[in-house]
């Protein structure tokens, strides 16, 4: 089935500590995305990157919280962007950015849920859980805290409500293997399925995806996918602040990117993370690139070779 994806930038630093992130629609662009997307028989719209607005006056109850009035700011807009693109009859593809973006993507894809009378369900693909709160962060890195606003944790009084906070069975983690104790603590009170890299090397890829989008099948739900650089081992992805190794192979991202294309389930999608200036030669972007072919339809004889001679 083809879709009409539309592209928004959304060109974010203010998540974490690390400069770079904000390069990272550029990188997307320049490595082929659009062209990629065209050629598999989809249309695409390019809305270009979002731009911060007057900023909210927020001061966090936590001190170590940084860039709080920004991250703010990008939730806004990026709630407005993906539920219009929604509502639009669109396929949002998110162009991060880091994964603070996913604040205000899944916002925007749940209120647009929530009007069509339909669950949303999120299949989070990160090395991280991301289920700090802005209360519990030691970091005050708020790219770590999106899980739990998309949750409905406590400690988001600066945040808009959230439109419908996701139960446990609705939020699939899918390659973790790194979550500090308190989120751990957290998630075990939330039910929270983690499916970490031990499951992961345990069953399979296919057998824990499977049994979730069959979920999100049997619901007629409607699929955000957030796919975090920091999923594929750094061996494979470098141009990403956050490594942590023992990461998904290329052809096991791959193989999860061909499961959602089959199963038609997906209706939107982030990239985050990606630092094009940690990166080699465009290596991790034209590998992230290559990922959303597989997603979109891309069969594995179909890929071309590479070459970073």
């Amino acid at each position: 089935m083809k879709k009409t994806c539309i592209l928004i930038g959304a060109p974010i630093d203010s998540g974490q500590r690390r400069p770079g992130c904000l390069m990272g629609p550029a990188a997307y662009r320049v490595a082929g995305l659009p062209q990629v997307l065209t050629d598999l028989g989809h249309q695409v719209q390019d809305r270009g990157d979002l731009a911060l607005g007057a900023l909210p006056e927020a001061r966090p109850a936590n001190p170590v919280v940084h860039s709080l009035p920004q991250t703010l700011g990008w939730t806004a807009a990026l709630h407005e962007a993906t539920e219009a693109a929604l509502a639009a009859g669109g396929f949002p593809i998110i162009l991060g950015g880091d994964h603070s973006l996913a604040l205000g993507s899944v916002s925007g894809a749940a209120a647009h849920a929530k009007a069509q009378g339909r669950p949303l369900f999120l299949l989070w693909l990160d090395a991280h859980s991301d289920f700090h709160t802005p209360l519990s962060t030691t970091s005050g890195n708020l790219h770590g805290t999106p899980v739990a606003y998309i949750a409905g944790r406590e400690g988001f009084d600066d945040f808009p409500p959230f439109p419908a906070p996701l139960p446990a069975e609705q939020i699939c983690l899918f390659g973790i293997r790194s979550v500090d104790p308190e989120e751990h603590a957290a998630l075990l009170l939330h039910d929270i399925a983690i499916n970490d890299m031990r499951v992961l090397d345990e069953f399979g890829i296919c057998a824990p995806l499977r049994g979730f989008l069959d979920k999100v099948r049997a619901a007629d739900g409607l699929l955000h996918v957030s796919l975090d650089v920091d999923f594929i081992d750094p061996a494979h992805a470098p141009a990403v602040g956050t490594t942590v190794p023992g990461g998904t192979t290329v052809r096991e991202a791959h193989l999860v990117m061909e499961l959602l294309h089959e199963s038609g389930l997906m209706t939107s999608l982030d990239l985050v993370e990606l630092n094009p200036f940690l990166d080699e030669r465009g290596r991790t972007a034209r590998l992230m690139v290559d990922l959303v072919a597989s997603a979109m339809g891309r069969k594995v004889f179909d890929r071309p070779t590479r070459s970073f001679g």
